[in-house]
């Protein structure tokens, strides 16, 4: 799409109706394309339901807010550093 120079907005759009993303991932992606990264190995999202103390919900809402992505970003990014720590030390 960035190659046949179709704007970032109307991009996001696409992908977000094409592959049922959030415009907000979908211009993330948008973004890692035109950087040149590698793409990203498609694998679908499962829906998990966790339980924790309302004051670590609202540290991870606001840790969340403060860098303007969601709560599940959050926690699948510290759920997969624990795993590679996790991994290395066995």
């Amino acid at each position: 799409m960035l190659a046949d120079e179709i704007g970032m907005a109307e991009a996001a759009v696409a992908l977000s109706r094409t592959f049922g993303l959030s415009r907000r991932q979908a211009y993330r992606y948008l973004e890692l394309a035109r950087a040149g990264a590698p793409p990203l190995a498609a694998e679908n999202s499962v829906t998990i339901t966790l339980k924790m103390p309302e004051s670590l919900a609202r540290g991870l809402r606001a840790h969340a807010t403060a860098r303007g992505v969601t709560t599940s970003e959050v926690v699948r990014q510290a759920v997969a550093a624990f795993l590679v720590v996790k991994r290395r030390h066995g």
